[in-house]
């Protein structure tokens, strides 16, 4: 008698979305099976890494994550090629940080002049999130979306306050939307149906579900990406189908034990490894669970987390 693996199929798969303009573009999604599940038939495409590039110098942060980037900081277009054209990013993510009203409060006009620098002098797709402001994330992303036209830019996060807003941005002016929702299953696929609704097409849709980072969320993050990957594959759940998106880097930088100092906690180790393995740990176990765009900082976990995918088969 033979042995035959036995082999999972799905009737659905996540949607394939081009980002960026014609000529530098990326595919995210594509998978017919679990992340990873090779042994299922189907070829499987590892997850696309972004890296952050911020608006303005970034405060508060760890010496470590500073580093890499110590002489291009105040210089996000700069700061981009670095991560494209050094550390291989796929895209990258800027962070209009110095938009937000309880920090600098940086004009619309301002942060939008610096997203079409970074949309014109980097060769990658570009992702675009505002300061997590509802309010102010409108009025931004419009102008981002008027100043970056014909870049094909993402725009995010459209939450449930200002979806309509940033949607008719992006319709305007042809941009794709993420959409960004409190890590619950159904209130991310809420959100998909009201961006549609509004005229967006969903293959124009990323889904950013909200993630923790190790220690601080990060298994209930877990499974609700992978509840919303089972939907869209199990399912064919068309509203859950979106390639998602994993804020890693802001969160797993953010955490005590990646910001500690060896003097404050000297029993944790060398603080530089320990935040590197902090981001690239939660980085993998969200590819693990079905993110398809991760977001990172320090090119050391980038490194660990390509080097984990190869070792993974993809």
């Amino acid at each position: 008698m033979t042995y035959q693996d036995p082999v999972q199929s799905y009737s659905g798969s996540i949607r394939e979305v081009a980002l960026g303009a014609e000529g530098r573009q990326v595919v995210a999604g594509g998978a017919r099976t679990m992340p990873f599940y090779a042994f299922d038939g189907a070829p499987f495409t590892p997850p696309l890494i972004a890296m952050e590039v911020y608006d303005a110098r970034p405060h508060g942060w760890p010496a470590a994550a500073e580093e890499p980037f110590a002489d291009v900081l105040d210089d996000p277009v700069a700061w981009g090629r670095r991560c494209v054209e050094e550390h291989g990013a796929d895209m990258v993510c800027l962070q209009l940080a110095s938009t937000d009203p309880n920090g600098a409060d940086a004009p619309p006009e301002a942060a939008a002049e610096v997203a079409r620098k970074v949309a014109e002098g980097v060769d990658a797709p570009l992702v675009v999130y505002g300061s997590g402001n509802a309010i102010k994330d409108a009025e931004v992303l419009k102008a981002v979306a008027e100043a970056c036209a014909g870049h094909d830019v993402v725009l995010g996060p459209a939450v449930e306050d200002n979806y309509k807003q940033v949607g008719a941005a992006a319709l305007g002016y042809s941009h794709l939307v993420s959409g960004e929702s409190p890590i619950d299953v159904n209130m991310a696929k809420q959100l998909n149906i009201l961006l549609t609704q509004l005229g967006l097409g969903i293959d124009r849709l990323l889904t950013d579900p909200s993630v923790g980072a190790l220690g601080y969320g990060l298994e209930y993050a877990y499974t609700v990406i992978e509840r919303l990957r089972l939907a869209a594959l199990a399912q064919n759940d068309a509203m859950t189908q979106s390639p998602i998106v994993c804020q890693v880097g802001r969160e797993a930088w953010r955490v005590k034990e990646a910001r500690a100092s060896e003097e404050e906690e000297p029993s944790w180790g060398d603080a530089g490894k320990r935040g590197v393995l902090w981001e690239a740990t939660t980085a993998l176990s969200l590819a693990l669970a079905g993110g398809d765009v991760i977001v990172m900082r320090h090119p050391d976990a980038v490194a660990l987390v390509r080097a984990a995918f190869s070792g993974l088969g993809a």
